[in-house]
């Protein structure tokens, strides 16, 4: 009787187990370091030799797929995992190491630990030098302290011992392309037509130099802008019908530069000078798509894009797949003026800073806000968010037509109320207009001070009613803002006369009732004839 075969589930709960049995067994040989530090090295060989045994052997026959477990077991046999004991021997004795510093309650720790993996592989079929390794800092927190990681994640490169801080982006593709610049590949020389087809498989950005030969001043400058740009894979060719592979539209046949985008905007030529300086501003205002979605990994190069005036989508997924094509519409009419971004609205981390700034952190309808950076103005389109409006509103921007936005909340009744509220739309009207006397109290919220000087005002209010000539009011400055509002610090008094609103007086909230009572029977001219209550 013929043995029965194994199953496709018996497979895969023993692989399972086996990568299981791997991965603590891994981490109790780190747990228990020996102080050997040829060791180290003998197990990145062995385990990169096992790593490239497994892929060799494909069963015939078997459809068992690569799990999500099996994709993770992977990437910890090319990133070493380093601890108290082993960090400074692979560092010290590794020409290059780039090393994560994470800790495990992180978010964006989590987002970036499988593209740094990606990246590890990446690297290693590109036969790169370099050593990739993860530190816990919560297990190991003086050793993440000596080597500067205090924030997380942190990025540091060592080169010969020596770190720097890492200045790329947080996909995959942006570490490697970090990475090889920093160690030595700044430039990809393509030479034939096969080459180019193979690349464009694998880059779906890159900046294209065509060059007669490989020398003079322009080429040059374009290996410096290579060097220095840490972002965009830079490829050279002196080959006309290779450089059409890579740039179709291609004019020149002498000396050409063109950033190559994986979207609408596909193609987009430089028309400069062979400078440094001007080949990485032109990467920097054109790097972008059409339209950018806001992650937690590209945020920060987002926030510190040179181009100044910025428009933000926020809307939910399902919403911007139709609204995405007429948006990137719109964005061509501006491209490298105007940077569109979206958000997904129900991303809290993402949309409720920006909201907030509008008053609007608990809306799910579409939002189309602006900034002009330069300015540190923001505004907000009012009508609905059509495509045609869209493009109104974006136009506005640049030309400096549109009015800033200011936060409100709605307009309160103030009957019977013997303090005024006031909010943003009424501090015009209420205080700056108004011809009487104003005595505002700027509060907020979250201000521990802010209850004392309320109460010094509710009694100064009862102290002085029924003065025709003076105003009592109160502003949440939290939500509600104005351009000639500027306060610093909370709680704040000031004291609008009514005949120089433009200079208002700011008085000590730490001054007794009796003290602001005496201010106020001085300035309005009184000698306390109202005597109600003792302050």
């Amino acid at each position: 009787m013929a043995a029965a075969k194994p199953t496709t589930r018996f497979i895969y709960f023993a692989v399972t187990l086996l990568l299981l049995l791997s991965f603590f067994t891994s981490i109790t040989a780190h747990e228990t370091d020996d102080g050997n530090g040829d060791d180290d090295y003998e197990g990145i060989e062995e385990l990169m030799a096992l790593d490239e045994e497994e892929e060799s052997q494909q069963k015939e026959g078997s459809h068992v797929k690569s799990s999500e477990a099996e994709v993770i077991a992977k990437a910890q046999r090319i990133v070493l995992e380093l601890n108290s004991d082993n960090t400074r021997r692979i560092i010290d004795g590794s020409e290059f190491v780039l090393v994560l510093g994470y800790t495990p309650w992180c978010p964006r720790s989590a987002e970036l630990m499988p593209q740094f993996a990606e990246a590890a592989t990446s690297l290693k079929e590109l036969g790169s030098p370099l050593v990739m390794a993860k530190l816990d800092a919560e297990r190991h927190p003086k050793t993440a302290s000596s080597l500067g990681i205090s924030g997380f994640p942190t990025l540091l490169l060592f080169t010969n011992g020596t770190s720097q801080p890492y200045t790329g982006g947080f996909s995959s593709e942006e570490i490697v392309i970090w990475v090889r610049k920093k160690t030595g590949v700044p430039v990809i020389r393509i030479n034939s037509v096969t080459e180019a087809e193979e690349f464009l498989k694998k880059h779906p950005m890159f900046a294209i130099g065509l060059f007669k030969d490989f020398v003079g001043h322009e080429y040059e400058e374009f290996v410096k802008a290579a060097t220095s740009h840490n972002e965009i894979q830079f490829v050279e060719v002196n080959d006309i019908e290779v450089a059409k592979v890579l740039f179709p539209n291609i004019k020149s046949n002498n000396l050409f530069l063109g950033l190559v985008k994986s979207e609408m905007e596909r193609y987009t030529m430089y028309e400069g000078n062979f400078e440094m300086d001007q080949i990485l501003d032109f990467l920097d205002y054109n790097k972008f798509p059409l339209v950018t979605i806001l992650t937690e990994l590209n945020s920060i190069k987002v926030y510190s894009s040179p181009i100044k005036f910025q428009v933000f989508v926020f809307t939910k997924a399902d919403a911007f797949k139709n609204l995405l094509t007429p948006l990137q519409e719109v964005a061509r009419k501006f491209i490298s003026k105007i940077m569109v971004v979206s958000i997904d609205i129900t991303e809290d981390n993402l949309a409720k800073p920006f909201l907030t700034l509008f008053g609007l952190e608990d809306s799910e309808d579409t939002i189309v806000t602006a900034f002009d950076n330069k300015i540190s103005s923001k505004y907000l389109l009012e009508s609905d968010p059509t495509p045609s409006k869209i493009e109104e509103f974006c136009s506005g921007l640049l030309k400096g037509t549109l009015s800033p936005h200011f936060r409100s909340q709605p307009i309160p009744d103030n009957k019977e109320e013997s303090i005024q509220i006031v909010v943003g739309k009424t501090f015009d009207s209420m205080v700056l207009s108004s011809d009487k006397n104003v005595l505002l109290e700027v509060y907020s919220p979250w201000c521990i001070d802010c209850e004392t000087t309320s109460k010094q005002m509710k009694k100064l209010a009862k102290h002085f009613k029924g003065l025709d000539n003076l105003i009592f009011a109160r502003i949440d400055a939290a939500a509600n803002e104005h351009p000639k509002l500027q306060v610093d610090d909370y709680p704040a008094l000031l004291f609008y006369k009514a005949d120089d609103k433009s200079n208002p007086i700011k008085l000590s909230t730490k001054s007794s009732s009796k003290d602001l009572a005496a201010f106020i029977n001085k300035n309005i001219g009184v000698q306390d004839q109202v005597s109600k209550d003792e302050l």
